[in-house]
């Protein structure tokens, strides 16, 4: 299935899909939380799992480059979501721990987060989303050769 037209490809489908869903995922996020992103909010849900995990890391599993992901921390150690003081071990890194302000903001969100990926889920079969996600799966482990 090829079209010359960029506008008619499932990579267009896929790009206004996700495009369309962090839209949506900030404004939700907003009614409850007025300061933070949905990046933020990642960065958060992220730290909250893995306590130990490095910037770098962070920074890959949400496809920012390490600029990016120095200014989100950045701003959210100035909004007091974050504490980032040298890591005791090695230091040359820093070790990033949540706020209480950080942890009643995921505590907040938690459940907005679930609402949202609930509502662009809505009307797909538990077997479309796990046929969705192999196939996406599919197309990164292509490009990843």
């Amino acid at each position: 299935m090829q079209n010359s037209s960029p506008l008619q490809t499932v990579f267009y489908s896929i790009e206004k899909a996700i495009k369309k869903y962090r839209k949506y995922a900030q404004i939700t996020i907003l009614e409850h939380i007025a300061d933070i992103t949905l990046d933020q909010t990642l960065v958060l849900m992220i730290l909250n799992e893995n306590k130990e995990i490095t910037q770098k890391e962070i920074a890959k599993l949400l496809y920012k480059d390490d600029a990016s992901l120095t200014r989100i921390i950045k701003l959210m150690v100035k909004k007091e979501y974050l504490t980032r003081k040298k890591n005791d071990t090695d230091g040359r890194r820093t070790q990033l721990d949540i706020t209480e302000k950080g942890k009643t903001t995921i505590k907040k969100l938690s459940p907005v987060i679930i609402q949202n990926r609930s509502t662009a889920l809505k009307g797909l079969s538990d077997d479309e989303i796990s046929q969705l996600d192999y196939l996406l799966n599919k197309i990164t482990s292509n490009c990843s050769k």
